[in-house]
């Protein structure tokens, strides 16, 4: 990547925190809630509940501001993707097979066209992601919201010995799996970088026929076909790469991760850091750069996997307590 903020415009370069996003911040609030009443969540991804011979399990999660790229160019037709993927790669990361899915759409007032384009992309998710839909909510609130917000809630089972240990061992192996794009978190950034100089609906200066909006707007990669693989060859722990960008690898153990063949940054990553004059440093804080899910496996097993997914090795695991890439050292 180009670090534009270091070429003299240090003072105008962007940060998530200048945007009104603040990760650290956002952490200690949920910190605080879940110290409030005692939670006692077993996974770094997803909550289990003991149901005798495995584990039930949920995630819950959002589309975020990747909402308002979708109603500024007026195409609402793949954040249900969006949806869905943020919830199942969440438990796939914890090793749990999705389920059902839960949806909720909130409305300042109804409008046909919006809800049903959100429910062809939730149908799209729901296919990919080989789940149900057992139901949902769309509340009217013209008094609460201004606009929509869509969110759900995934349920999935595993076997108790299926659930990934979620430490990641010194020695073991770094295997990478592509993202999709920008995929659904880092927007609020994103959006104010690219709309200084440019509307949405101008053309994406790496794509023939697409506008900045639309590929902004490209939907999350589902993982959950990586599931049996990764039982299959003992990975012991995984890294869903959301918000927070390359720090989440951290959730594996307090590691240091040398990541030494990284997989390619897709061009809107370029395309972002070069029109909000962003550092190298926030943009793997804040983005998945091109790689959305990460797992550890001992060194014997990498190859296996590899060969079975389109997975990469990326790297390896060393004592320490940091991210180590691209010349950065993300702790």
């Amino acid at each position: 990547m180009t670090n534009s903020a270091d070429d003299g415009n240090d003072s105008e370069g962007l940060t998530y925190a200048d945007t009104g996003v603040d990760i650290d911040a956002s952490e200690d609030a949920t910190a605080a809630l879940l110290e409030a009443f005692g939670s006692d969540l077993t996974t770094e991804y997803a909550g289990l509940l003991d149901i005798g011979d495995r584990y039930l399990a949920l995630a819950t999660d959002g589309v975020g501001t990747k909402l308002l790229v979708a109603e500024a160019i007026q195409d609402f037709s793949t954040i249900g993707i969006d949806c869905i993927a943020m919830n199942v790669n969440d438990l796939v990361a914890a090793g749990v097979e999705p389920v059902a899915f839960v949806d909720y759409l909130a409305i300042d007032e109804p409008d046909d066209d919006l809800t049903n384009q959100i429910g062809e992309g939730l149908a799209a998710g729901l296919e990919q992601a080989n789940l149900t839909l057992l139901g949902g909510e769309t509340a009217v609130m013209p008094d609460v919201i201004t606009g929509f917000d869509l969110a759900g809630t995934c349920a999935g089972l595993a076997g108790k010995d299926e659930i990934f240990d979620g430490e990641a061992a010194v020695g073991d192996t770094l295997v990478g799996f592509s993202s999709s794009g920008i995929h659904s978190n880092g927007l609020t950034l994103a959006r104010e970088a690219v709309t200084r100089e440019h509307e949405y609906t101008d053309p994406f200066p790496h794509a023939d026929k697409r506008s900045i909006g639309e590929e902004l707007l490209r939907p999350t990669r589902i993982y959950t076909d990586l599931l049996e693989p990764m039982h299959d060859h003992d990975v012991r722990a995984a890294a869903h790469v959301t918000g927070g960008g390359w720090t989440n690898l951290l959730r594996m153990g307090e590691n240091r991760y040398v990541i030494d063949d990284p997989l390619p940054a897709q061009p809107i990553f370029e395309f972002v850091q070069e029109e909000g004059s962003v550092s190298d440093e926030e943009m793997h804080r804040t983005f998945n750069m091109g790689t959305g899910f990460v797992v550890a496996l001992p060194e014997d097993r990498a190859e296996e996997l590899v060969a079975e997914t389109d997975g990469q090795v990326i790297g390896r695991v060393e004592e320490g307590g940091s991210v180590e890439i691209r010349g950065l050292s993300l702790s």
